[in-house]
């Protein structure tokens, strides 16, 4: 699986590429379909103090490819919010693979 990160309006982490990393091997260890992940972290002004720093993940696996997005108060709730998005995709996906 080949990972891409993209970086708007936020200075590259090695520590949240190392975190997004690990849970999206514990993803592909559970779904070995996904061939790559590309991985956005963007930062928007907002009213409220809960939401701005936003994550997007998108996954290429066979047929539509799979997207989640979060935006919280930190980078860690929202990627963990995108990747809890992600499995619940995978597992529906894997589901309707196997009944065919």
């Amino acid at each position: 699986m080949n990972i891409n990160f993209e970086y708007h309006n936020v200075e590259a982490s090695e520590r949240l590429e190392a975190s997004v990393t690990e849970k999206l091997k514990y993803l592909y260890t559970k779904f070995e379909m996904i061939t790559r992940a590309d991985v956005f972290f963007k930062t928007e002004n907002t009213s409220s103090d809960k939401t701005g720093k936003i994550c997007n993940i998108r996954l290429s696996v066979p047929g539509p490819r799979l997207f989640a997005e979060a935006s919280h108060d930190n980078f860690v709730s929202a990627i963990s919010e995108s990747i809890s998005d992600l499995e619940k995709q995978l597992t529906k996906k894997k589901g309707k693979m196997m009944d065919h």
